[in-house]
């Protein structure tokens, strides 16, 4: 009946609002009709803020209107609009009380182009993005990683107040590396920051290495300066200005044939360049004449457009100016202001306006470096006149690991009266980066921002206590700005105290230096070197360029390039065996967690996005994000890894380790990186066991301190799972041995319901795995610091052997168990540097690898003269009375005494010759010799120790010139056949040593007749 008419629910008047649901259900529209569902995709909604990893809540989603049954159940008019309500949480667990779920970072995308060997840090982080208003490359400010969003604080002391922009190092921070803030490593480890380059040895040759330095900016100088090669300019329309400098190089392959590769660098506004190598069997294939620069770049070089590139000219200004570009980062001439704060002061006024210096501060400027006269000096000046004295007369000079440094102290530059600001003293302090604020006893707090000043960035302040006394020390606190990275040495807990010592200056010396160093990573001055590289690459791209384009240049005009036609390519092998540093995209975290990825030794789970380097020296972590290296290890350093499809767990140095995840396919990259590792270092897969007890509750092992097994019992389940002496335990129970310590080792294998261990298996010969630094750190430790010395019994002979000497003895100069000679030391030299072997899954790179000068050093074991009279100093069976028979001294019932001074300046020089070899031999000697050496050094350490404690000292330097001498003739099998054992091994050392130099050089002049005779 209401079909159509007036007051029907579909047309008519629209009837009174009533709060009956049932007429409110009766009155609503009709549903709309049902939409067919297909099966075809959906477009892709604009991702938005994700809420919570892996779920639906992460898309953002458009509003969908309120549906009229929605409004008919709620309180709001049904004439107003559908209001979206507003989300109070944005994750429920929030409202639970649960921590939030985060995303889990990313990898980050491995640089281009693929099996390009790096051939420094810098090289890694090249971006091919377009330069941004600020340039590529600078430090993030307060980014993740720095060391003020790492420590979140600026702090003040006594020394040093907070200020804004600034941030406060007052010591016990830490070197900052993959799981947070860490200790410095020790030698021959490198800090994070002083690595650099990749694909040579990088050695620290003192105990304070120089940071944030780009050593790789000598690549151009090294391998193309003065070298036949290619350069290439142009504009680019997204790269601005770009230079391009490339190099064909060949060498002797192992099978008598010929490899190829091609040193490349790739320059463009940015201050990261592109400087490596790529081996010719990672290209595709190319016509019989060789592959064009064109097809190069194409491979190595995607994003560069190659019809922007000329080659350049043949001016001698092309090299010269590409020198001066690389390697403006390169400066061996620092400068750094002095500032005098007496007591009571602490304003930059007064500080300017001391006039004279008092006695604590002319102490610590004796201590720095040395008074110089201005006038006539002709080595570096920073700016001081030496003509007229118009910049004062006098000034401190030093020099500090190849550096010169010129100090402008504040009391010797001219002094204006009745001139607060001392415009003559600011204008050298002022305009310097780095600035000494000497603080005496009772002087107020430093705060940085009472300095005016754009250049200063870093401030070290030094304060005296107990100056001008025999036990002046001096405390330390370090003021940067924001901008400018954290750098070394790192400053002990409460900045000291430092005894005022020749280490204390080389600390003070190391840490302006790296400061100078690492303000260039700040905003101000990256942006006047992005200025002047823009410049630079401008002028080389508009005015030095010739109208030959990138595809008519020639084929780089080898003579063997014509005649080869190249093979196709051998697959992932052949790159492997790159010198330079291969790279792969990681996440990173700190300790191993095992296959199932179960938590181990790192207290901090994060993972890190990291870009991992491997070259035939070391393996580096660098953090893209912050363009920071967060782990380094030398590959000699690494002991063995365990891997699973896409994890692997590193272990290196004393058994610390790392976790490295992989993406892609699984056991793709995993198996690249094992390979990889197999050809660089001495290391190998470690094995997992568990380890059940017996009846008894015992596991049949015995562990000494260092977690090397000593002892295994027969027929027990440890020996049946393949556990041998000579093993070393790496993990126990999840836990890394480094972290446990031997006393919770130890404790978890006595008490653990089930002991389940990582195992890294003896070598061949069945020793016991060492890295490198263990065994450079053993070579150099005493005897005397493993413990006290033993006490002699008083009814001993004059000259009884120590338990200890007698051991070292036997384990060195037994006729069983003799070290290796000398033949044998040089045929296992399997360094892939001075490799002549082809290369095995586990030996060398000789293919790729240049082949660097010998630095063995000559054995100088005559430093004393040996008694000229044959029956004075030959040794002669003594009576057969025992240890009192007749002597030729005066006191014939003890001939300790003679006996002592008849071997002690030969053992002396045995001593002295053992550490020149340690000393200089460098990375040419392999850890066999190492152990050998090391073992000799430690035999003759024992024997100067116990004729030590028979009552002569032993003396520090190596001239035993002075040690008397006697004609006394010692007993058999006495220390002094034992000496002479030692010389006479020595002595073969050293003809073995230079019989090899000798074959080598012979070897080296038969390839270059070869050579020639080829060519001509």
């Amino acid at each position: 009946m209401w079909a159509g008419g007036v007051g029907s629910p579909r047309r008519g008047m629209a009837p009174a609002p009533t709060d009956d649901l049932f007429a409110r259900k009766l009155r609503q529209p009709a549903r709309p009709q049902l939409t067919p569902h297909t099966f075809e995709p959906r477009p892709s909604p604009a991702r938005g803020p994700l809420l919570r990893s892996g779920s639906d809540a992460g898309e953002a989603r458009p509003p969908t209107p309120a549906s009229p049954r929605a409004r008919a159940h709620s309180h709001e008019d049904a004439g107003r609009p559908a209001v979206v309500p507003t989300r109070l949480f944005a994750d429920p667990l929030v409202l639970l009380g649960l921590p939030r779920e985060e995303p889990e970072p990313a990898f980050p995308p491995v640089p281009e182009p693929r099996w390009f060997a790096h051939y420094d840090v810098q090289s890694l982080l090249f971006d091919w993005a377009p330069p941004g208003p600020r340039g590529a490359g600078g430090h993030t400010e307060a980014g993740p990683g720095s060391l003020a969003s790492a420590e979140g604080r600026t702090a003040s002391s006594d020394l040093l107040l907070e200020a804004p922009g600034f941030v406060s190092e007052l010591g016990g921070e830490g070197e900052l590396g993959l799981g947070g803030p860490a200790a410095p490593p020790l030698p021959p480890a490198l800090p994070n920051a002083a690595v650099s380059v990749l694909e040579e040895p990088q050695n620290r040759t003192s105990a304070y290495s120089l940071e944030h330095a780009d050593l790789g900016a000598g690549y151009y100088r090294k391998y193309f300066y003065n070298k036949e090669h290619q350069n290439f300019f142009g504009l680019d329309e997204a790269l601005g200005p770009v230079a391009v400098s490339l190099r064909r190089e060949e060498k002797e392959g192992s099978g008598g044939g010929t490899l190829h590769s091609y040193r490349i660098i790739v320059r463009t506004t940015q201050l990261r360049t592109l400087r490596g190598t790529i081996s010719e069997e990672a290209l595709p294939p190319g016509p019989p004449r060789g592959l064009s620069p064109r097809k190069l770049l194409e491979h190595v070089a995607p994003k560069l457009s190659p019809t922007c590139l000329r080659l350049g000219s043949a001016s001698p200004k092309v090299p010269r100016t590409l020198l001066t570009l690389d390697e403006q980062v390169l400066s061996f001439q620092r400068k750094v202001g002095i500032l005098y704060c007496r007591e009571g002061q602490g304003s930059e006024e007064e500080m300017y306006n001391n006039q004279e210096a008092g006695p604590a501060f002319m102490q610590f400027l004796t201590l720095l470096g040395d008074v110089v006269r201005l006038k006539g000096f002709e080595s570096y000046r920073a700016q001081l006149d030496i003509k007229t004295d118009s910049t004062g007369t006098h000034s401190l000079y030093t020099t500090y690991q190849d550096h010169e440094i010129m100090f402008h102290v504040s009391t010797m530059l001219p002094y204006t009266p009745n001139n607060q600001q001392q415009l003559l003293r600011k204008r050298h302090i002022g305009n310097n980066i780095v600035t000494i604020v000497f603080q005496e006893p009772g002087s107020k707090p430093f705060c940085p921002t009472t300095i005016r000043s754009h250049f200063q960035h870093v401030f070290l302040v030094v304060r005296a206590q107990a100056p001008c006394t025999a036990h002046t020390s001096y405390r330390v606190a370090v003021s940067r700005t924001q901008d400018t990275p954290a750098f070394g040495p790192i400053l002990p807990p409460g900045g000291g105290p430092f005894a005022a010592n020749a280490d204390f200056r080389a600390f003070l010396l190391a840490k302006a230096l790296n400061g100078e160093q690492a303000a260039g990573h700040a905003r101000q001055f990256h942006a006047m070197a992005t200025r002047t590289r823009h410049q630079y690459l401008k002028d080389l791209a508009t005015n030095e360029v010739t109208t030959t384009s990138l595809d008519s240049a020639s084929r780089f005009g080898l003579p063997s390039l014509g005649g080869r036609r190249r093979a196709s390519p051998r697959g992932a092998g052949a790159e492997l065996q790159a010198v330079g540093a291969l790279v792969w995209g990681v996440r990173a975290a700190p300790g191993a967690r095992g296959a199932a990825g179960a938590q181990g030794s790192s207290p901090d789970g994060a993972e890190v996005p990291c870009l991992l380097g491997i070259s035939a020296e070391a393996l580096v972590l660098v953090a893209p994000r912050d363009g920071r290296v967060v782990f380094n290890c030398a590959c000699r350093d690494v002991l063995a890894w365990t891997f699973s499809e896409l994890q692997l767990d590193l272990y290196h140095g004393r058994g610390e380790a790392i976790t490295l995840r992989f993406d892609g396919s699984p056991g793709q990259a995993v198996g690249e990186v094992v390979a990889r590792l197999q050809l660089v270092s001495r290391g190998c897969e470690t094995r997992e066991l568990a380890l059940p007890r017996d009846g008894q509750g015992r596991l049949g092992i015995e562990m000494d301190a260092e977690g090397f097994i000593t002892h295994v019992e027969r027929f027990t389940f440890a020996e049946t799972a393949g556990l041998r002496p000579g093993a070393r335990l790496l993990r126990v129970c999840g836990q890394t041995l480094p972290k446990l310590g031997p006393e919770d080792a130890a404790h978890l294998l006595r008490t653990a319901p089930k002991v389940c261990v990582t195992v890294l298996p003896p070598d061949e010969s069945g020793r016991p795995r060492r890295s490198f630094s263990e065994l450079y750190r053993l070579s150099l430790q005493e005897p005397s610091r493993r413990g006290a010395p033993e006490p002699v019994p008083d009814e001993a002979p004059g000259v009884a052997l120590m338990p200890l000497t007698k051991q070292l003895l036997r384990v060195c100069l037994s006729d069983g168990s003799s070290p290796p000679g000398p033949g044998d030391l040089a045929e296992e030299r399997t360094e892939f540097l001075h490799s002549q072997n082809p290369p095995s899954p586990c030996s060398s790179l000789s293919d790729e690898a240049p082949v660097l000068p010998d630095t063995t050093p000559d054995l100088l074991l005559a430093t004393t003269s040996k008694p000229p009279a044959p029956s004075a100093g030959r040794e002669t069976p003594p009576a057969q009375d025992g240890p009192a028979g007749p002597s030729g001294g005066e006191d014939g019932g003890d001939p300790a005494p003679e006996l002592r001074a008849s071997f002690w300046p030969r053992t002396l020089s045995l001593r002295n010759s053992i550490s020149k070899i340690m000393s200089e031999a460098g990375n040419e000697t392999m850890e066999d010799e190492w152990q050998s050496i090391s073992e000799i050094a430690s035999t003759c350490n024992t024997i100067l120790e116990s004729l030590s404690r028979e009552g002569q000292p032993i003396p520090d330097s190596g001239d035993a010139k002075e040690t008397p001498k006697s004609d006394a003739e010692p007993e058999p099998g006495s220390l002094s056949e034992k000496v002479s054992h030692l010389e006479s091994m020595l002595r073969k050392l050293q003809d073995d040593l230079q019989k090899e130099k000798a074959d080598r050089a012979a070897l080296e002049e038969e390839v270059r007749s070869l050579r020639l005779q080829a060519r001509s």
